[in-house]
């Protein structure tokens, strides 16, 4: 695989950037293109150990920052996330990742890479990490206000995604709503219900949260708004608890008294944990949001990553392997095909 890297992206650039493409080119073996501001990529690369690496920098002497609108994108043509992107375009790379602000990458993708055919509107896809399996979230930020048709057509990315990349067979979409009841929701909603529900997809109705933790859709759409607030929502009552936790024991002389008299005890239960170490280890993995990187840009005519932007190295490298996948299961090639048939199906009716 090559894959592009925004070495200029997130919150604490250039260094989490650069060594999270280390740690993916020395995983996997793949070319790691680095764009950005030439010397300061360089000296930045220079801090770790790269012998045998296929690691390259792409010089790129503007940086698209969180304060730049969509018209500053578009003027910025030399920029990192820009440069990066038509090195996609122009079959130079695989995929692209970046963990800079959101819509100069969405300006950037629509600008460089340009919508697939019959695509109308983007959507951001992330794998939801509260729950027993995996579950696509869609959009989570990309189109805020969507119509039907646009919520349709994201449904129609997501299955494909999912049963391309995530080995998912005929899966089971669902949309996001305050109730099972076809009626709930806003009248986007409901109109959206019946355009689902006359598709050919797999809909299984509406899905609240807690049935999206459960796991009884594969696929889960929403608008860009409320996807965006359910997964930073998810995210802070995860951090909430290990505050929570830490306040509990660590916050009051009885808690600190507590935690001293349970030593003995926790020495005699160390095999007990060492046991246990694996499964917890599974669980502080499925709620760390690193392991995860970040979302797929879907609608756009190739594979681009946007991260978190306070992404660390693991997050980086994470979001790397969510390009290498996406690349690796042709997903492109399948949305076109899909559009292609369903445009040919539609003709022939």
């Amino acid at each position: 695989m090559r894959i592009v890297v925004d070495a200029f992206g997130s919150d604490d650039c250039p260094g989490p950037d650069v060594e999270g493409a280390v740690l993916a080119a020395r995983e996997w073996g793949d070319e790691i293109i680095l764009v950005g501001p030439e010397d300061r990529t360089r000296q930045e690369l220079a801090k770790h150990d790269t012998t045998g690496l296929n690691i390259r920098v792409v010089h790129a002497p503007e940086v698209l920052t969180m304060e730049d609108h969509s018209g500053q994108v578009k003027e910025k043509e030399d920029s990192s996330i820009r440069v990066g992107m038509r090195m996609v375009k122009q079959g130079e790379a695989d995929a692209f990742v970046s963990a800079g602000n959101t819509i100069a990458v969405l300006s950037s993708a629509i600008f460089d890479l340009r919508r697939i055919r019959g695509i109308r509107r983007p959507a951001l896809a992330t794998r939801y990490p509260v729950g027993f399996q995996p579950v696509l979230l869609l959009d989570i930020g990309a189109t805020a206000d969507p119509k039907p048709e646009y919520l349709l057509q994201f449904a129609q990315m997501g299955a494909i995604y999912a049963e391309k990349v995530m080995g998912i067979s005929n899966p089971r979409v669902g949309l996001l709503a305050n109730g099972e009841e076809e009626e709930k929701g806003t009248m986007v909603l409901r109109d959206t219900f019946k355009v689902f529900k006359e598709s050919a997809l797999n809909f299984v109705g509406n899905v609240e949260p807690k049935e999206v933790t459960k796991g009884e859709a594969d696929v889960v759409v929403t608008d860009g708004f409320t996807g965006n607030i359910m997964v930073k929502t998810t995210e802070a009552v995860a951090a909430f608890l290990g505050r929570l936790v830490k306040r509990e024991f660590l916050g009051s002389t009885l808690g600190k008294v507590g935690l001293v008299l349970m030593i003995p005890g926790l020495v005699l239960a160390l095999p007990g944990l060492l046991c246990l170490w694996p499964f917890l280890k599974r669980i502080f993995k499925r709620l760390d949001y690193a392991e995860y990187g970040g979302a797929l840009l879907l609608g756009v005519d190739g594979v681009a990553i946007v991260g978190h932007g306070r992404s660390n190295a693991k997050a980086i490298k994470s979001a790397i392997r969510q390009g290498r996948e996406a690349a690796a299961g042709q997903f492109i090639e399948a949305i076109k095909a899909g559009l292609d048939e369903r445009r040919a199906a539609t003709n022939s009716d």
